[in-house]
């Protein structure tokens, strides 16, 4: 009885009384574990010459990792796990513009975080694959672990059409999930319906340049892989010979149905 006393006053002690401070460490650790695990089967892939994963390995595990994500955070910070959908939840009236700042800096930390501690799990592999050195092209380039990268084929017009088509494919599937008019998800399996989403929309769009419809997990480990040794390639986007220019991380918006707590 007295340790269980004794836990409780110290579970009273440290438990965080500002609902904002909550929010946020639920939204860090909800990024964190989506781009952690999405960057971790991208790196097994790649360091292991595609010999433990591959594509649909990757595109499984990211979006397994949506739903994990979601899971982990839902219930205190509606799991956003994505500035674009704070963004359109904000433009819905459903989430406070004081709030959205906040959140974006959340989610763009997170996910810098987990690259960090990708980058150091991997860390021997990416050696052993690279023999040192971090590139962004050629036949060793390990950029593409940590951030998407445009088809060597593709067009800035192309890449735009993409993005497009793909949030628009987005934004049909979760109001399709989210109207309870509609036929409906069981209570508790939205994160489920949204990770296939995201899953379905890999695989039918993700040759063009990986989906990259989440600023956060683009931006991210984008900055990551420029402080930590790839450099500022990691910010220019080849689309033919001699014709170089600047990436932008694409975005995406999804429209919720509170609470809210799609990636």
């Amino acid at each position: 009885m007295a340790l269980e006393k004794t836990l409780a006053e110290i579970r009273g002690q440290l438990r965080i009384r500002s609902l904002l401070a909550r929010q946020c460490l639920a939204e860090f650790l909800g990024v964190f574990v989506l781009m952690l695990l999405t960057l971790g089967a991208a790196a097994q892939a790649v360091t292991s010459g595609e010999t433990k994963g591959n594509f649909f390995t990757m595109f499984l595990a990211g979006s397994l990792a949506v739903t994990i994500g979601i899971y982990v955070a839902g219930n205190v910070s509606g799991a956003h796990l994505n500035p674009a959908f704070s963004l359109a939840v904000s433009l819905l009236g459903r989430f406070p513009w004081a709030k959205l700042p906040i959140y974006w800096l959340v989610q763009l930390l997170s996910s810098f975080c987990a690259s960090g501690a990708t980058y150091v799990l991997y860390y021997d592999a990416l050696q052993n694959y690279t023999g040192g050195n971090l590139t962004v092209t050629g036949p060793k380039e390990t950029a593409s672990i940590f951030a998407t990268y445009p088809a060597p084929y593709l067009s800035l017009n192309n890449g735009f059409l993409d993005q497009v088509l793909g949030t628009g494919m987005l934004i049909v599937g979760l109001l399709a999930i989210l109207d309870r008019r509609n036929k409906g998800v069981p209570a508790g399996l939205e994160p489920v319906a949204a990770g296939l989403l995201v899953l379905v929309i890999g695989l039918s769009m993700g040759a063009n340049c990986g989906f990259p419809i989440n600023p956060a997990r683009d931006l991210g480990p984008r900055l990551f892989t420029y402080v930590a040794g790839w450099g500022p390639e990691v910010f220019r986007w080849e689309t033919a010979p001699g014709a170089v220019l600047y990436s932008l991380p694409s975005a995406k918006v999804s429209v919720p149905e509170s609470p809210a707590f799609f990636s």
